[in-house]
């Protein structure tokens, strides 16, 4: 904590809006104000709903009248977003989405496993460039020229799921290509994307809008956190990353002012999803499934993912229920239960949620016959029932009025929810990094590996204490997030410099390059497995452009194999270690995966350093102390001209 500043406590701006009760709303500051709202807060009296929701609605006209009409969202090419109410962030090189063996997408894969722990996805984020760019000079749109990328995307859209390509604003210190505005509408094309994420960005500039609507009439843009309620016209989707709730969940303030806007409630960091599930249901909302949080493992708990698979069927199903039906918030508070009122056509949806720790039972009041979605096999009744509303968890109920006919989605409807029970466990379903060996080498060997092994330093066995200094990024380091539980991480807590301690245990004697390998000496490897090599390759310069891969298989046609990221360091100190110009990042043998996601340590740094954002991947030349975790991609991505590597042979071999 630094200035005041406690990063397990919502900020200012993420907390909820107080609505006040004793003024007129329609106009003025308090007007103004409420725009600016994330969620409204609630009111801790229930004495006091009857007020608080006249005021909204009085904000709402006035907004209205303000702002004006929201067209767009009568477009039919436009109505996908507001049933798109599950989006899975997905880092292009998930190991769920992506196989490291075969090198190939396997979207099949990542539905599979979304449908049976979450009840599906409505849409997937394809997240491409950051952490990892900045490397080299390559830019965001290099990072979507990916083979197989464009089937990937085709396959998710044959599935019914809506795909959103990411756009980075800040990337302004790589090559320089096209506006931002045609690149990305190539993208969108190329990939036929449904959506757009506005990372940083709460909203799209006017023309930025126009260019994406040419490449994809009706394209779905989603802001990052609060989007304002001006622009709530031209973006039918928003991102609800840190909102804080009220202790009795609030009103989405871009919900409630035009209710076929789509919301993503996320709190990435947190292992405790049920707050932004709670509110999500209470407003007819979606929400982000994010357990990838940029390499880092922040997975949902089996509860969490439970009352997702509960939501999700009644969201979809009814629908029409939640952005047509009259809507009123907090029909029901009592204690920790509390529900809303979607009323169409003589038929009232109650979405409840229950905020305490205790499963608590509901009784609903009213006379005509009631549905308990949530209650398998239930019949219709025509007295109120008892509803049991988990601790922590959500239950809906459909009440018929008099002369209502049961909705056509009720009967796939219980299907649906036929299986879905709530799940007690909350238990964080933690991942650990686990080391991985290299692959053995099953091609030809140098034909004079010594002479390869001619420069060197030597190590002697024994066991080290080293000093690893790294800038804390939000890929973390070796293992676990970095912000646990924490609301949006700024500096010092972000970008900050951070040193850790680790244990290098030299088993053998080891003798590491004394230099990088360099073009031309990996001109000879090429020659020998019998691919094209550079005419003008140097003897002087690193050879660079080599994916971690191919690193690895030279060391074994070396006769040696990649020093680790330790081995690396303590050879640096010592005599006669040098580097080859220009100044590369060295490869180690570091690979580590969790099942999720794979990484290596960069040692060295790098000549080239992108210069403008502090999102971008380290560079510059760093001090042998200094370590890069790069998250590793696939099919050649990971070559780059800012990397290169050395070799180490054991003594003992």
């Amino acid at each position: 904590m630094s200035g005041g500043f406690d990063p397990l406590v919502p900020r200012e701006i993420d907390l909820p809006t107080s609505v006040p009760l004793a003024e007129d709303v329609a106009e003025g500051e308090v007007a103004l104000a409420l725009d600016d709202a994330k969620i409204f807060a609630a009111p801790a009296d229930p004495a006091d709903l009857p007020a608080w929701r006249a005021q909204l609605t009085a904000w709402r006209e006035g907004a209205r009248a303000r702002h004006g009409e929201t067209a767009r969202y009568d477009d039919p090419a436009s109505a996908w977003a507001s049933r798109c109410f599950t989006v899975a962030q997905v880092w292009l090189w998930d190991e769920l989405f992506f196989d490291f063996a075969a090198q190939r997408f396997t979207p099949e894969r990542l539905l599979d496993d979304a449908r049976e722990r979450f009840g599906g996805l409505d849409g997937v984020v394809l997240w491409h460039a950051y952490p990892v760019i900045g490397i080299d000079d390559r830019n965001q749109w290099d990072f979507y020229e990916v083979p197989g990328l464009e089937a990937a995307a085709r396959a998710l859209r044959e599935a019914g799921v809506a795909v959103f390509v990411d756009y980075n604003p800040w990337d302004t210190g790589t090559r320089r290509g096209g506006e931002d505005a045609t690149e990305l509408a190539r993208v969108i094309r190329r990939l036929g994307a449904d959506g757009v994420f506005l990372d940083t960005l709460r909203k799209a500039d006017p023309d930025l809008v126009a260019a994406l609507d040419d490449a994809r009439p009706g394209i779905g843009l989603e802001g990052e956190s609060k989007l304002a309620t001006e622009r709530i016209a031209d973006h039918t989707l928003s991102w609800a990353q840190w909102f804080a709730d009220s202790p009795v969940p609030g009103v989405l303030r871009a919900r409630w002012f035009e209710r076929r806007h789509m919301q993503h409630h996320i709190r990435r960091w947190h292992r405790d999803h049920s707050g932004e599930l709670i509110s999500a249901w209470l407003n007819g909302v979606g929400v982000m499934v994010w357990e990838v949080v940029f390499g880092v493992w922040v997975g949902w708990n089996p509860r969490d993912a439970a009352t997702l698979r509960r939501m999700l069927p009644v969201q979809r199903g009814l629908h029409r229920w939640l952005v047509e039906g009259e809507w009123t918030p907090l029909s029901v508070s009592d204690g920790a239960v509390h529900g809303s009122a979607f009323a169409l056509d003589g038929v009232t949806l109650l979405t409840l949620a229950n905020t305490g720790s205790r499963d608590a039972v509901h009784r609903p009041e009213g006379t005509g016959r009631w549905i308990a979605l949530h209650e398998p096999g239930a019949p219709v009744v025509s007295e109120a029932p008892a509803v049991t509303v988990p601790a922590h968890g959500i239950a809906a109920l459909l009440h018929l009025g008099e002369g209502a006919d049961e909705p056509a989605e009720l009967a796939e409807l219980r299907t649906r929810l036929a299986e879905r029970t709530h799940v007690a466990d909350a238990a964080f379903p933690h991942r650990r990094a686990e080391r991985l060996s290299a692959p053995a080498w099953e091609g030809p060997r140098a034909p004079d590996p010594a002479e390869l092994a001619r420069e060197t330093v030597e190590l002697a066995p024994g066991r080290r204490i080293l000093t690893v200094r790294f800038r804390q990024r939000e890929t973390g380091m070796y293992d676990g997030a970095p912000y646990v539980d924490e609301w949006k991480p700024l500096p010092p807590r972000l970008h900050d410099q951070r040193t850790l301690e680790r244990v290098a245990d030299i088993r053998s004697a080891v003798r590491v390059a004394a230099v990088e390998v360099t073009e031309a000496q990996y001109a000879l490897f090429l020659q020998a497995i019998g691919e094209p090599t550079d005419e003008a390759a140097s003897a002087d310069r690193p050879a660079t452009g080599v994916t971690f891969t191919r690193a690895r298989q030279y060391a074994a046609w070396a006769g040696g194999r990649l020093p680790s990221e330790d081995e690396w360091q303590l050879a640096a100190s010592e005599p006669g270690f040098r580097r080859l110009e220009p100044l590369v990042w060295n490869w180690t043998e570091s690979e580590h995966s969790d099942g999720r996601t794979r990484f290596v340590m960069l040692k060295g740094g790098s000549a080239h350093e992108s210069a403008g954002s502090d999102w971008y991947f380290d560079g510059g030349p760093r001090s042998p102390q200094f370590a890069a975790k790069l998250l590793l991609p696939g099919l050649g991505v990971d070559a780059s001209p800012s990397i290169g590597f050395r070799v180490c042979w054991d003594v003992s071999a």
